[in-house]
């Protein structure tokens, strides 16, 4: 068996990356893709390997010299390479192709050992590698039957996205037996490009031979193997951070992008906070219907969005905004905040982050549990040794899950008001405090017009996009009767600071508060059950919490990255702690999800505990 590497294009969207080298010299992880491509292959005992060459062909043809390579390598030339698609690539190295079974890659692919030996491993002699369509890809896609043959061959710009569910996307990886070449793909791929010309696709012939139900080439379905496609520089991070040399060096990579993790399919994010039982699938499909005219159109301004958010929270417009996600808000609000402002530790890092640190003051709960109240804050930014002018809060906080019911506020807000305080409470999380008795915490928001009205020194942070599921569409509200403050926050915010589709939203939001609160309730059930699961894992302690997200200390030694890189083996990421605490513990912060979610996790905490005990 040999391999033929297609190596000729010019790879233009990676810009500066190959402006003077071909696209599969570019580096992922200080390792260009053709050396780990090639030392791959050169553990598979091939008699050769055939690299097909165009752009600086020369300088690709030296760097591989270097490579020290051991299987026999070789080359053939394109010469029209700027004029030619890869059709004629292969074309150029048809007499090889049906000379012995190969291995056919393109050489932007950068993939793991594993896909290699499933395709040689199978006994079927020709196939094509497939992967379960995802959010992340484009390109030609298949539809196959149930015993893996192709139905039919797509390419991307046919892509229908509402059947996406019955795609298979090739991996443009394949196994041809020497039978197949020789009788079928070659001939057909020489009247092909006779036909159309040399600037087409060679699977535009796999789609020709596969539309004829000969069945000869079978698909071959991935099952978790990582593999990905570099066409630009975000692919290019994207692939930095699947396939680092370390599991802490994919967990640092991750965490860095902040988001985006749809980008990753098979990753099952317990690290970011949103509501999962909400929005509902009516409301989405809503949205759905109207996508064309809320992509085409523009928002409303500041004014008519602040009308929404009015009429949604109940309290004049002149005392609230509305943000691009609470963040937004809270830039603007922390810009304008002076003198000594009080936080609590550990927090929200982006109150903390946006203020001058030598004018911060901290308040660390002295117990294992980060646990305070009311009259806590109060004694201790109440004394001298620790005056502040304004004091922020995160109720419940983030990450310890703390809750301070109405009750405390009250207290807080008198003793603010008395003092002249300012207080900006953040009740993002509010919504998830299970109360005793039939009161339900959404119904003691602190974003009240009466609430607001007696003190004008109170400020109330809300983020929708945590709260309402909708982290996508960016939405947070801030709220306050100091109407020149908001006034202010107002006019230093874009005219257009979210979208049709958050606007789309805030309009439509009222008619499904029902299905809120039973999102509320699923969650409150979800997060006891957890909580209760996480206590039988040997190494965790959970915290009691009223958010959606339980923070648990690690014990029996472990440190809290390495149960998060461990996680990450199960494609399961959590937020590790350990920047955030400084008491010499280890924690980390698990966000609640839906029962078949939890349970996966509570899976994988056990399995790591049962893979230590076998060492």
């Amino acid at each position: 068996m040999q391999a033929i590497i297609l190596a000729a294009g010019m790879g233009k969207r990676l810009k500066e990356y190959t402006a003077e080298n071909t696209k599969c010299m570019v580096k992922v992880n200080g390792t260009t893709l053709i050396e780990r491509a090639l030392r791959i292959l050169d553990k598979k005992q091939l008699s050769r390997i055939i690299i097909v060459v165009g752009y600086e062909g020369r300088k690709l043809m030296d760097y591989i010299t270097t490579l020290g390579i051991q299987t026999p390598v070789c080359f053939i030339n394109n010469k029209v390479y700027d004029k030619t698609n890869n059709i004629y690539s292969l074309a150029l190295a048809k007499e090889s192709l049906i000379s012995e079974d190969t291995l056919l890659f393109e050489s932007d692919i950068i993939f793991e050992e594993a896909l290699v030996d499933i395709l040689i491993e199978d006994p079927r002699e020709t196939l094509a590698l497939v992967d379960k369509f995802a959010s992340w890809m484009d390109g030609t896609c298949m539809v196959l039957d149930d015993d893996d043959s192709i139905k039919d061959f797509i390419p991307g710009k046919y892509l229908k996205f509402e059947d996406k569910g019955g795609y298979y996307k090739t991996v443009n990886i394949y196994k041809f037996s020497q039978h197949f070449s020789a009788k079928t793909y070659v001939p057909f791929l020489e009247a092909y490009a006779k036909a159309m010309g040399n600037n087409e696709y060679y699977e535009s012939v796999i789609k020709l031979i596969a539309l004829l139900e000969t069945k000869e080439i079978k698909a071959k379905r991935l099952s978790g193997q990582v593999w990905y496609e570099i066409d630009d520089i975000q692919d290019l991070d994207i692939a930095e951070s699947l396939f680092a040399d370390t599991i802490e060096k994919r967990y640092d990579a991750i965490a860095s992008r902040y988001g985006g993790h749809w980008r990753y399919p098979k990753l099952l994010d317990f690290c970011y906070l949103v509501n999962p039982y909400f929005p509902p699938q009516k409301m989405l499909d809503e949205m759905k219907s109207n996508f064309e005219i809320l992509i085409s159109e523009y928002p409303s301004g500041m004014r008519i969005n602040s009308l929404l958010a009015s009429r949604n929270f109940g309290v004049r417009q002149e005392h609230i905004v509305i943000g691009n996600g609470a963040a937004e808000l809270i830039k603007v609000l922390m810009e304008h905040t002076e003198g000594p402002t009080g936080f609590i530790r550990p927090t929200f890092e982006e109150y903390p982050n946006r203020y001058d640190s030598a004018l911060s003051v901290v308040f660390t709960p002295d117990n294992e549990d980060f646990s305070y109240t009311a009259e806590d804050l109060i004694e201790y930014f109440g004394s001298p040794d620790h005056a502040v002018r304004t004091l922020v809060l995160i109720n419940p906080d983030n990450p310890s899950g703390n809750y301070i019911d109405s009750e405390g506020l009250k207290k807080l807000i008198d003793w603010g008001r008395k003092n002249s305080i300012r207080l900006i409470i953040d009740e993002s999380f509010s919504d998830f405090a299970e109360l005793p008795g039939d009161t339900e915490a959404l119904d003691l928001s602190l974003i009240n017009e009466e609430v607001l009205h007696s003190y004008s020194g109170l400020f109330v942070v809300k983020s929708i996009s945590k709260s309402y599921g909708v982290p996508g569409i960016r939405l947070g509200v801030l709220a306050s009767s100091d109407e020149a403050m908001i006034s202010l926050l107002k006019r230093e915010a874009p005219i257009w600071n979210i979208n049709s589709f958050g606007e789309f939203f805030m309009q439509n939001s009222e008619k499904y508060k029902k299905d809120y609160r039973e999102s509320l309730k699923k969650l409150a059930a979800d997060r006891s059950r957890l909580i209760t699961e996480l206590d039988t894992v040997s190494y965790l302690r959970p915290i009691p919490s009223q958010a959606n997200y339980v923070m648990c200390e690690v014990t029996e030694g472990r440190t809290s990255r390495e149960i998060a890189c461990e996680l990450l083996k199960h494609d399961i990421f959590i937020k590790d702690l350990t920047s955030k605490l400084h008491n010499g513990r280890q924690y980390v912060r698990i966000a609640v999800r839906n029962a078949e979610d939890n349970c996966r996790l509570i899976a994988a905490l056990k399995a790591i505990a049962c893979s230590d005990e076998s060492l």
